[in-house]
Formats: structure tokens, C-alpha cells, sequence
């Protein structure tokens, strides 16, 4: 097969809109470990929350369904410098490493457990095994990729309902495909595997993100790019308050009147992430894509600032993990807490479940780690854009 022309730059409103959600998920990251409420109560639950605290974690929604959707996008862009056959050789071998990867280095980095007795599936497995299936997809027509990731997206939500029925004990490889809620899997004596993304909606969404990718070839006008991306996001939306003011199909939990009326606001707004439903998707994709298209043509100080994260997202997401961890265990010693404590209900070492400091504090040791990271994601972003060695491709 011919080669297909190759992409003469990387498109900024993509490293953009990356580099944003990069930097607003470090946010609950850092909730998690520092906030003192986060292993208390549920931050989105209507009853208990507050708007400020509800915010924190709502915003947070878009990262992942946002990136994941790109990652499909640059894989369709990568594919125009390769062949199908290479195309698909490289997601196959860049999802499986990624796979490894979350077992190897970030759950340890979210446990800080050497013993490993707790394995978390979580995002970057997600995007690993959403690769694999991606890279065999690949050598199907566009029609075929887009049809299968448009009845994943639309459909997953039918799963919910046999789910229900069972009350969600369902068989384990089910639970990898689409019930994970964070279930507890014993693998042998003392480990277990924690599953908190299913994997089959995020394939749906990087399906879509790669078939996305035809809007950013080099033959497509800026203005019907724009103008298609603003259709779509405006579409989501609108279809997220349909379904949502339907109150049936799309969210496996009904929204229902609360004491307040921003209590019911945000009952409204209360979206299942794990899996992610489809009004979830709409919700989250549908501004995303609305930002990508405000963000063509727009560079300023701000965008190449946030940039820099975007275009090194995999080194940045070890490095900020590793980061708020360590950060976490001074916190921890500085508290008063000693060698008996490292060890608690969670599975995460060094963070007590009464532990933690209130969301203003939650706020600056974000900045401070962002403002870290950036000095470390600049030099790296310049080595790579200066260096062609094979392994760079995977990190």
C-alpha cells in the first residue's frame, strides 16, 4: 500500500486542550491524597456535598474521556505517516506496554506498596487495552470503525440493565468489559486486582476519537473543521439534557429531587464515570470539543504554557503521581503519624483515612505540583522534539 502524505506539524489546539485536561486532572489526584473528606464521602454526592467541592470533582470528568478521544485522534494521524500494517503494529505493542505499565509502575505508584498487593486497572489500562483493540480495527474500512465505536458509545448503556439484575455480580472477564466499579478480584493469596475502568466504553470513545482524526488531515479547511467540531459538541450537550431531562436510558442512577434547588442541579449533573454512560460522554466530550475548536487559532503565553504538559502527557502522568505520592509521605510524618500508620484500610501506604487538610490547601499543593513538573515536561518535550529514537514513540 502506498503511503499517505504525512503530517507536516503537530496541531496545537489538540496539545492544548491535552496539556489542560493533564493539568486539571493532577487536581484530583492531589484531592485524593491530601483533602480530608475524600476518603469520607462522596464528593458528587448531592446529600453531602457542597457546590465548591462538587465543582472540584466535576471538572476533573473531562480528563479522561477528553484524552482518551485525542489519543484516537493522534492515532488516525499517526496512521498518515505509516501504512495500515505499521499502524497497526505499533498500537498493538504501544497498548500492550502501556498494560505492563500500569501494573508495573502506576499502581505501585499509587500504593507505594513494593509487595504489590494491590494492583489497580485504571486509566492507562484503559488506553492500553482500547489501543490493542484499536490496532486491530485499524484495517477495517473508516465506515466499519466508526459504526462499531458509534454502537459502543450509544448502546454500552443496555449492559446496565442485565448488570442490575444480577445485582452486579457478574463473572470477572464481565466485569473487565463493562461492570467494573471498582470490584475487588482475589488473584492468589494476599493480592488482589482492583477494577476501575471497564474497558469496552473507552474503546467506544477512542474508536470515535480515531474516525474524529479525519477532520484534522491536511486537506481539511480550518473553517469546516471548526464548524464541524461545534456541530458535534453542540449536538452532545443537547443530547445530554435530552436524556437527561428523559430520566431513563443513558445513566445507569436517575436524577431526583433534592432539599435545594442547587442540591437538584446537581443531582442533575451527577454522572456514572465507572463505566462512563453515555450521558457522561455527552457531558464531557460535547465542551471538549467546543474547545478544541475555539482553541485553533489562539496562542498566547497560557497556551504555551499548558502545552508542554500536552505534548508529553505519559512522562507528565508518572511523574505527578510519584510526585503528590512522595509529597504525601512528608505530609504524613509532618501530621504526627509514624511507621504503624503507613499501613491502613486503603491500599494506598501513607495515607490514613482521617488524614488530609481542607480544599484551599487541596488547591496549592496542585499549583505547586504543576508548577514543579513544568521545568522537567519542557526539557523533555525538547529532547524529544530533537531526538528520533524508537523508544520515544512509548513515552
Amino acid at each position: 500500500m502506498d503511503q499517505l502524505p504525512a503530517v507536516k506539524k503537530r496541531i496545537q489546539s489538540i496539545d492544548v486542550l491535552r496539556g489542560i485536561v493533564m493539568i486539571i486532572m493532577a487536581l484530583d489526584h492531589v484531592r485524593d491524597y491530601f483533602h480530608s473528606d475524600s476518603f469520607q464521602h462522596d464528593p458528587l454526592d448531592p446529600a453531602t456535598t457542597t457546590p465548591f467541592l462538587f465543582f472540584t470533582r466535576f471538572i476533573t470528568h473531562f480528563c479522561a474521556p477528553t484524552f482518551v478521544f485525542l489519543a484516537g485522534t493522534s492515532a488516525y494521524l499517526i496512521g498518515l505517516k505509516k501504512t495500515k500494517a505499521a499502524l497497526s503494529s505499533f498500537l498493538l505493542k504501544r497498548g500492550l506496554w502501556l498494560v505492563l505499565i500500569e501494573v508495573v509502575v502506576i499502581s505501585l505508584a499509587w500504593t507505594f506498596n513494593p509487595l504489590y498487593n494491590t494492583i489497580i486497572f485504571q486509566v492507562i489500562w484503559a488506553i492500553g487495552i482500547s489501543m490493542v483493540l484499536l490496532g486491530l480495527a485499524v484495517r477495517l474500512p473508516y465506515g466499519v470503525i466508526f459504526a462499531l465505536g458509534a454502537l459502543i458509545v450509544l448502546g454500552h448503556n443496555l449492559l446496565d440493565y442485565p448488570e442490575a439484575a444480577h445485582n452486579h455480580n457478574v463473572p470477572f472477564i464481565w466485569d473487565l468489559l463493562h461492570d467494573g466499579r471498582f470490584d475487588n478480584v482475589t488473584l492468589f493469596p494476599q493480592h488482589s486486582l482492583v477494577i476501575a475502568y471497564a474497558f469496552a466504553p473507552w474503546t467506544g470513545i477512542m474508536l470515535m476519537g480515531y474516525c474524529a482524526g479525519k477532520l484534522f488531515t491536511p486537506t481539511v479547511d480550518t473553517i469546516k473543521r471548526q464548524k464541524a467540531l461545534v456541530g458535534i459538541g453542540l449536538g452532545l450537550i443537547v443530547l445530554f439534557v435530552a436524556l437527561r431531562l428523559l430520566n431513563g436510558y443513558g445513566n445507569p442512577l436517575p436524577w431526583t429531587p433534592q432539599k435545594t434547588g442547587m442540591a437538584t442541579f446537581l443531582s442533575f449533573m451527577n454522572v456514572h464515570k465507572y463505566p462512563p454512560s453515555l450521558m457522561y460522554m455527552c457531558i464531557t466530550l460535547g465542551p471538549s470539543l467546543l474547545m478544541l475548536a475555539l482553541l485553533e487559532n489562539v496562542q498566547n503565553r497560557f497556551t504555551d504554557f499548558v502545552k508542554v504538559f500536552g505534548r508529553v502527557p505519559f512522562f507528565y502522568y508518572v511523574l505527578h503521581l510519584y510526585l503528590i505520592h512522595i509529597l504525601t509521605v512528608i505530609a504524613f510524618y509532618a501530621s504526627g503519624y509514624g511507621t504503624k500508620d503507613i499501613v491502613g484500610q486503603s491500599p494506598f501506604f501513607f495515607r490514613p483515612l482521617t488524614f488530609g487538610y481542607s480544599l484551599g490547601v487541596v488547591y496549592l499543593i496542585w499549583i505547586g505540583v504543576v508548577l514543579a513538573l513544568y521545568p522537567l515536561c519542557r526539557w523533555y518535550n525538547k529532547y524529544k522534539s530533537t531526538h528520533s529514537q524508537w523508544w520515544l514513540s512509548y513515552l
